[in-house]
C-alpha cells in the first residue's frame, strides 16, 4: 500500500476539478431513474434522482443521494422514511415532473401524475413501479453538495417487469 507523505497531501488538498469539467465526465455515466419519495406531517416530497444503489443485502439497506441546495429536501430528514421507486422507460413523464423542470408544478400536481400506495413506513410508493424500496433512513449525511440517505429496506414492491428508464448524455434512454 502507498501512503502519501505531508507534501503530497498539501498538494491534493489544494486541487479542485473544475465542476462543469466534472459534470459533463458524469453525463457519460448511464444511470437507472428513480423517484425519491417520503411524507412528513402530511407533506409529501418527490425528487427524480438517478444516484442511488444497493448498501447491503442483509439487512438489505439502499443509498440515495438528493440536492442539499434545495431547502425542501430537509424533509427527507425530519421524515425518517423514504421510498425508492424505479422508472419504466414509459414513465418518462413521472421523471420529468419530480424533476424540478416544470417549478410551476406543486407537489400535489406531480404526485396526481402517478398512483400511489403506502407499504410500511408510509412513504409514498409507485404502484407501477419496476421495483419500489421502503426505507426507514438509518443513517443521513451532507456531503458536499448533497444528502445521502441511508435506509433500511422495510417492505418492496415489484411491478411488471419491462425495460428499464435510464439518463445518459442529458437525456432518457432504455436498454
Amino acid at each position: 500500500m502507498y501512503l502519501l507523505h505531508e507534501k503530497e497531501n498539501a498538494v491534493l488538498d489544494r486541487l479542485m476539478l473544475d465542476p462543469s469539467l466534472y459534470r459533463n465526465a458524469m453525463s457519460r455515466y448511464a444511470g437507472h431513474v428513480q423517484i425519491v419519495t417520503t411524507v412528513f406531517e402530511g407533506e409529501r416530497r418527490g425528487v427524480t434522482i438517478t444516484a442511488a444503489c444497493s448498501v447491503s443485502d442483509n439487512p438489505a439497506m439502499i443509498l440515495a443521494c438528493v440536492n442539499a441546495s434545495n431547502p425542501k429536501n430537509a424533509i427527507f430528514e425530519k421524515s425518517g422514511r423514504f421510498a425508492l421507486n424505479t422508472l419504466a422507460a414509459d414513465q418518462i413523464e413521472l421523471a420529468n415532473a419530480f424533476s424540478g423542470r416544470d417549478p410551476a408544478l406543486s407537489s400535489e400536481e406531480r404526485f396526481a401524475k402517478g398512483d400511489w400506495e403506502e407499504l410500511v413506513t408510509g412513504a409514498p410508493v409507485l404502484k407501477n413501479a419496476l421495483a419500489a424500496f421502503d426505507c426507514r433512513l438509518v443513517e443521513f449525511k451532507v456531503m458536499a453538495t448533497h444528502m445521502m440517505l441511508i435506509g433500511e429496506v422495510m417492505g418492496i414492491s415489484a411491478g411488471e417487469h419491462k425495460p428499464a428508464l435510464l439518463y445518459m448524455d442529458r437525456g432518457y434512454h432504455t436498454l
